[in-house]
């Protein structure tokens, strides 16, 4: 599941200039120049070495880093692409997706899961969340069952797994295949197993903002299964199986030297970076414990890597206008749920068919989290929540 683009750090998430309140006394909800800063060294001398090579397409940066992030997950092979959703969609592609298979994902994600599978040829069937950690109810699966499904996509939401074995037994006692959306979920782990190791592929994807993010986009898929990998190879490049023979009508999804570079230098921080975002999580928790808000749930089977800190709030509107007041950054993932957005109309779904979704999509808010957030910052995060609640409840 890729990401739409995050606004710059001096504007707020509406895109209006916050330059009434001082630069030092902001909260943004992300700061890329402050990770940078921290390996600037490293990441300056990867890149220049991909221009002195000349290899900006694919070579040996890109090479390097999938034998490492293959590594780093558990798997046999990585195979990286433009963006993470080229990693959903070819996935599919290289699993054998025929046109008109369905595919189940859930209701409550970013609309690069339901496209991938839309250009692969196939239509997605959305089915509910959970209440407590807002992903796939595998409870849902049965009724959305049809003679024309092929597969099931959980989503990894905002760095927490979703009940990843459940799903998979519910796919294999109907001979569906998994691919696992873990492109929110880089690092985390269910039941001790990494994030991406689950059914027969997975997708992650490296836009900036994520947990490990390129300098642009990019993406990957992951798999134990060598005859994915060498189709998913393929794929991203105009179906190629060697040069200029080509075995299928393929893609130009082609992952940049220089976004291999940056990635390979970040990799080894990942750990480091996922412990500190779980710090500022804990911090949250205490800011905000005693508060009417509804805090994200860790599941005791997972190790959630808080991509997103995202939280249920009344009067969201008013909620977002008073942080923004107070210089504090914030955005909402997602606010219009699959069924109910236009370029899906004719998927035949209506307004009321996913509660759970419609409910989170109306309260959801996603607060400033990045490893380099400070804990006076969070704590001034806090403290603005709880004047906002303070003054609702006074009639302010």
């Amino acid at each position: 599941m890729a990401h739409p683009p995050t606004p710059p750090a001096d504007r707020a998430p509406s895109g209006v200039p916050v330059a009434s309140v001082p630069a030092q006394a902001r909260v943004p909800f992300l700061d890329l120049r402050a990770q940078y800063e921290t390996i600037r060294h490293d990441v300056d001398a990867a890149m220049k070495s991909v221009v002195e090579s000349g290899m900006f397409v694919l070579g040996p940066a890109v090479t390097s880093f999938e034998n490492a992030f293959a590594s780093y997950v558990g798997v046999k092979e990585a195979v990286c692409m433009n963006s993470g959703t080229a990693a959903l969609q070819l996935g599919l592609m290289a699993i054998g997706l025929e046109p008109g298979d369905e595919v189940i994902i859930p209701a409550n994600t970013f609309i690069a899961t339901a496209e991938a599978v839309v250009w692969a040829g196939g239509k997605p069937v959305l089915v509910d969340v959970s209440e407590d950690d807002f992903n796939m109810a595998p409870g849902a699966l049965e009724a959305a069952v049809t003679p024309r499904t092929r597969g099931i996509i959980p989503v990894d939401l905002y760095g927490q797994p979703a009940r990843l074995d459940e799903i998979q037994a519910f796919a294999d006692r109907h001979g569906l295949f998994l691919l696992e959306d873990a492109c929110q979920a880089h690092g985390a782990r269910y039941k001790g197993r990494s994030a991406g190791t689950f059914g027969r592929a997975a997708a992650f994807s490296f836009y900036p903002g994520k947990n490990l993010g390129a300098y642009g986009e990019g993406g990957a898929i992951v798999t134990d299964d060598p005859a994915i990998a060498a189709k998913a190879r393929m794929l991203r490049d105009h179906g190629q199986s060697r040069k200029y023979e080509h075995a299928l009508m393929g893609h130009n999804y082609r992952l940049e030297g220089l976004q291999g570079a940056v990635l390979g230098v970040k990799l080894p921080h990942l750990d480091g970076w996922n412990d500190a975002r779980r710090r500022v999580a804990g911090w949250y928790r205490e800011s905000l414990a005693g508060l009417p808000v509804g805090l994200p749930e860790e599941r005791p089977d997972v190790r959630h890597v808080y991509h997103l800190f995202v939280i249920r709030v009344p009067r969201r509107d008013a909620f977002q206008a008073a942080l923004k007041e107070q210089g504090i950054d914030t955005l909402i993932h997602y606010p219009i749920p699959l069924h109910l957005q236009p370029a899906l109309a004719g998927l035949g779904y209506s307004r009321g068919q996913f509660p759970v979704t419609e409910r989170l999509a109306s309260e959801i808010v996603s607060l400033p989290i990045f490893p380099e957030l400070r804990q006076e910052q969070v704590q001034r995060v806090g403290r603005a929540v709880g004047n906002f609640l303070s003054s609702q409840v006074e009639g302010r």
